[in-house]
């Protein structure tokens, strides 16, 4: 890889700024002063660093989908818990997008990439996120249109969300933003209780096919259109 391109992919600046860099004396590669625009390092065994520093290579950007099971914690770390990490075997280090509680179960997505860590969890993005409910008793529509319309919780008013039924004790909702436990604490306020979480979509991700405890690599497509 070219000197230039190493450091722009590295983060350390732009391309046209790396040459300036390159030109000044300022790069050196196994120690050794490199000024030659030319020049090409392996970033996987050469040492490169700008004025002293060291720079570390490109970090692979790496984005799963995981069918999460019930009882895995969305944590990196948990002691005596199981974590989804402990289903993921990548050598890259990777964090859940978002969470689902432990009982919750259905599709995680995992990166290293903090970009989209920002877009599905901050809620100006508006990214969809879309569950399957199953609730102990027979819920009324009166209780889904409260849902739809947004509801007090946790002092403040959800955001107005799709809800569409699909029997006596179960429908679907999609929602806009993630408060804690937000569709549980919502069912409680109505009287009732979830029995059932499942996520099945983020965005234009579906959770699909994926059996529960898998995962897969996003393909090149999902994650530009996630980025874009």
């Amino acid at each position: 890889m070219r000197l230039q391109k190493f450091l722009a992919a590295a983060g350390v600046c732009s391309r046209r700024k790396a040459e300036d860099l390159i030109r000044a004396g300022r790069v050196r590669v196994n120690g050794r002063v490199v000024a030659e625009l030319g020049a090409k390092t392996d970033p996987q065994s050469d040492r490169v660093s700008v004025d002293g520093q060291a720079v570390r290579p490109p970090q692979r950007m790496v984005y799963i989908a995981l069918n999460k099971p019930r009882g895995y914690v969305c944590s990196c770390r948990h002691v005596g818990k199981k974590i989804v990490l402990d289903l993921v075997n990548v050598p890259e280090r990777v964090f859940p997008v978002g969470r689902l509680d432990k009982e919750s179960t259905g599709l995680l997505l995992l990166t290293n990439d903090g970009r989209l860590h920002l877009k599905l969890s901050h809620p100006s993005f508006d990214h969809e996120k879309e569950y399957e409910v199953v609730v102990e008793r027979p819920i009324s529509d009166a209780a889904l249109r409260r849902m739809a319309e947004g509801m007090p919780i946790l002092s403040t008013r959800t955001r107005p969300a799709a809800v569409h039924r699909i029997d006596e004790r179960r429908f679907r909702i999609v929602l806009k933003e993630g408060r804690n436990r937000q569709i549980r604490r919502m069912v409680s306020r109505l009287g009732n209780e979830v029995v059932g979480l499942r996520r099945i979509r983020m965005a234009h991700i579906r959770l699909d096919r994926l059996p529960e405890g898998r995962w897969r690599y996003l393909t090149d497509r999902e994650v530009q259109a996630l980025l874009s």
